[in-house]
């Protein structure tokens, strides 16, 4: 059965009208689902009994199931979510002063193999739906409707596990989902997507006509260290990625963040700050420095905060604009590079 949170508007029109019906059904499904929260089509009053009966013969409305939940000292809750397929995928809510975000997951698993994170120990088992992840934010949005507050998801950040544009399509469908006035209705400056450096996705992205923003996850100011940290930057090296990154600063009229993991001894010296200053000079991106999360998975260390200070006071006597990242969850391994499903016994 087709899953309907899977469905962006255009396609879901698309559909409706392949069913006979016409478009503005669309738009009743999605007040009901995303704005009234229904879960069935019984709900459904202002769609004809008929209808109801066709959708539910050949559609669903189908939502992750929590299978573990973790609460941060913070506030910040993990979720450990099971798929229909019974693979499981976490997904993490942060609280700011200004709201709440979600960090969703893209793929079960990841191909990406960088060396300092866990996400992808497991290695890619396959790319989520849409509904996959939109759900991820809905079953958010649930938690937060329970406590009672009046608080909802108000920012989307896809830095989860997996690499967004290894599942590109997808999650074009599920920003356009969680973007929409009559969907999730998140607006798109608050919409983040990290990438690792996949060139053609990023080539793409600029052309989506999107005010959402792009991450670069970089980690390193030069070759030799980046192929030490991330495999992709043997296929995609840095004189291939930057003017890349340029271009969509030209034709997206955005800029990007370009992700820092600070690391002791390897990437965190005045030398380093000197390098990334001159390789990101020319474009409009700013640096959010990553206080390192250790994992027992590899020997890195956390850079002392004197370090980190120390190299962001260097960025910024450079002319870089640069910020350190808050961290959350860290206490349940809900924080920058932590995530992987777990499986029961382990997590």
């Amino acid at each position: 059965m087709i899953n309907l949170y899977g469905m962006e508007m255009k396609k879901l029109q698309d559909l409706m009208v392949s069913e006979g019906q016409k478009p503005y059904r669309a738009i009743q499904l999605y007040t009901w689902m995303y704005e009234k929260n229904a879960r069935s089509f019984d709900e459904m009053t202002d769609i004809s009994l008929k209808f109801r009966e066709v959708l539910k013969e050949k559609y669903c409305l189908t939502l992750p199931t929590i299978y573990k939940k973790q609460v941060s000292s913070d506030g910040t809750i993990k979720l450990l979510l099971e798929l229909e397929d019974h693979m499981k995928v976490e997904c993490v809510l942060m609280r700011y002063n200004y709201g709440c975000a979600v960090c969703v997951s893209s793929q079960v698993g990841c191909n990406m193999a960088c060396s300092f994170c866990s996400s992808g120990i497991l290695g890619k088992q396959r790319n989520l739906r849409p509904e996959e992840m939109t759900g991820q934010v809905m079953v958010i949005n649930d938690l937060l409707r329970e406590e009672g507050k009046g608080m909802h998801v108000t920012h989307v950040v896809v830095m989860g596990t997996g690499e967004p544009f290894d599942n590109y399509d997808n999650v074009m469908d599920f920003i356009r989902i969680v973007n929409a006035q009559k969907g999730l209705a998140i607006g798109a400056r608050h919409i983040t997507v990290s990438t690792c450096g996949l060139i053609e996705g990023i080539k793409k992205y600029a052309r989506e006509g999107l005010q959402t923003n792009l991450a670069i996850s970089l980690h390193a100011p030069n070759n030799e260290l980046r192929n030490q940290l991330m495999k992709i930057n043997k296929a995609y090296p840095l004189e291939v990625l930057m003017p890349v990154i340029k271009e969509y600063e030209e034709v997206s009229g955005r800029r990007v963040t370009y992700e820092y993991l600070l690391l002791e001894g390897i990437n965190d010296t005045k030398e380093h700050a000197e390098q990334l200053i001159k390789l990101i000079k020319g474009t409009m991106g700013y640096v959010n420095l990553i206080p390192y999360n250790e994992t027992n998975k590899n020997d890195y260390k956390r850079s002392s905060g004197n370090r980190v200070h120390a190299f962001l006071d260097y960025l910024t006597k450079g002319g870089v604009t640069a910020t350190i990242r808050k961290e959350f969850g860290s206490d349940i391994d809900a924080a920058c590079g932590q995530l992987k499903a777990k499986s029961e016994g382990t997590l």
